[in-house]
């Protein structure tokens, strides 16, 4: 057997991996047999060199092997997951679920905790008084089986391979390899046992890759691991050069995912959701086609059964699905301040990772993953690219609790750029990506 200098050094001078090394080192993370120092020259190496599809996926699979993998076969008929790269006011999960239900998909959702300046559905969701996320594997299947969506915290026991390099790629400047990020992300979709997979890649400010060509490779990248690995997958490449929905902090985001269902609210949020929502659909074989998925969709948003199949999906998990009808319900913050903008113009700038931050310094979120969070705080923008607005009138409100109103009114004036002049708003959508290719849509 090679030892894990021959490994390294295979890599550093560019060689490809075979799954059997790959599975040798794989395991050795997970298992925690291989010192960290090793794994980080590793993880260094792989980040120079790169790596070939072909030990992209064989990576991702052994990744999402090292673990359990979840069995979905008992709930009938392909269950499909979302996932998103990451963002701000991002708030499409809680839209799609029980959307894509209503219609006759069966969403099997696996989510996390927010940390830094993205928020987690999981955090979002525990702010519905008495709702549970830790679902047992039984619950889990047990519930899309009969209402057609669940969304659980991730069990500790998937990927746990992953759990060991994503330490590690934090603290070695190896978060942006592209092969790492696919795999990672990858390893645990296709450990929770999704028959398809649709992601949303964000791209801009608030994004994980800022830069568009990035995003699209990603993107690339994830979908063609996804078709080796037999998982049907596809993706949009959406903006995240301004928040995606008005709403940034847990329960206010909970509060606008229902003003959508309820045909209250719209926008970005809305017009992303119905996209993904469409793919969705027909990544499940539920539909033939994107079009009448779509139709299908805006008939359950405007007849309520969306609405309904959220409180549904609430009353499932123990929590108090009266929040459909009355959000007053959810909790909410001690004081409402708004931040006034500085000048006369135009917003022509946001710098999405500092809105989010913003949230994040109220206690909307973590610096670390063993923080508390306040589940009433955040911030509501109250404008966008392309508005004008007057010197005095509020950029955003902030839903202010015990602390941080000074540093979050202060990233928010440094976050929204007015100036005299108009300027080209980004697009919304910029690419689809599927097995045969790349859409550009803007």
């Amino acid at each position: 057997m090679e030892s894990m200098v021959d490994l390294i050094l295979h890599k550093r001078e560019g060689g490809a991996f075979t799954r059997a090394q790959i599975d040798t080192w794989v395991r050795g993370a997970a298992q925690g047999t291989v010192p960290d120092y090793q794994l980080a020259a590793l993880l260094m190496a792989i980040c120079l060199r790169g790596m070939t599809a072909e030990e992209t996926r064989d990576l991702t699979l052994s990744m999402a092997e090292s673990g359990r993998m979840a069995d979905l076969s008992g709930v009938g008929g392909v269950c499909v997951d979302k996932h998103s790269t990451g963002g701000v006011g991002d708030t499409t999960t809680l839209v799609l679920a029980p959307l894509v239900a209503a219609c006759g998909g069966k969403v099997a959702k696996m989510s996390g905790r927010g940390l830094g300046h993205t928020g987690g559905t999981i955090d979002k969701l525990e702010s519905i008084p008495g709702l549970r996320t830790g679902l047992s594997m039984e619950q889990f299947v047990g519930q899309v089986a009969r209402i057609g969506c669940a969304v659980t915290a991730q069990s500790g026991d998937l990927a746990p391979a992953d759990k060991a390099l994503y330490a590690l790629r934090d603290v070695t400047g190896t978060v942006d390899s592209l092969p790492l990020i696919v795999s990672s992300i990858m390893s645990k979709k296709i450990a929770a046992g999704c028959g398809a997979i649709v992601l949303d890649v964000k791209t801009g400010s608030g994004a994980i890759l800022h830069r568009l060509e990035d995003s699209v490779e990603l993107a690339r990248q994830m979908v063609e691991v996804g078709r080796l690995a037999g998982r049907p997958t596809s993706a949009l490449v959406t903006g995240m050069d301004q928040p995606l929905g008005t709403h940034v902090g847990n329960a206010l985001e909970v509060k606008e995912a229902i003003d959508v269902l309820a045909g209250r609210a719209g926008g970005r949020l809305l017009e992303v959701s119905l996209r993904l929502g469409a793919m969705m659909l027909t990544a499940s074989g539920v539909f033939p086609a994107e079009a009448e998925a779509r139709t299908a969709l805006e008939a359950a948003l405007a007849d309520g059964r969306g609405l309904a199949k959220l409180r549904e999906m609430i009353e499932a998990q123990g929590g108090d699905g009266r929040v459909c009808e009355d959000v007053s319900l959810l909790p909410r913050a001690a004081r409402i301040v708004p931040v006034p903008s500085p000048a006369d113009g135009y917003v022509v700038r946001m710098d999405t990772a500092a809105l989010g931050m913003a949230s994040q310094r109220l206690g909307a979120g973590r610096t670390r993953k063993e923080d508390a969070v306040d589940p009433a705080v955040g911030l509501v923008m109250a404008v966008e690219l392309g508005q004008r607005v007057e010197a005095g009138a509020p950029l955003a409100y902030l839903h202010v609790g015990a602390r941080g109103e000074e540093e979050a009114a202060a990233l928010v004036r440094r976050a929204v750029g007015i100036s005299p002049a108009r300027a080209p708003v980004p697009p919304l959508v910029y690419a689809v990506v599927r097995p045969e290719g790349v859409e550009r849509l803007a």
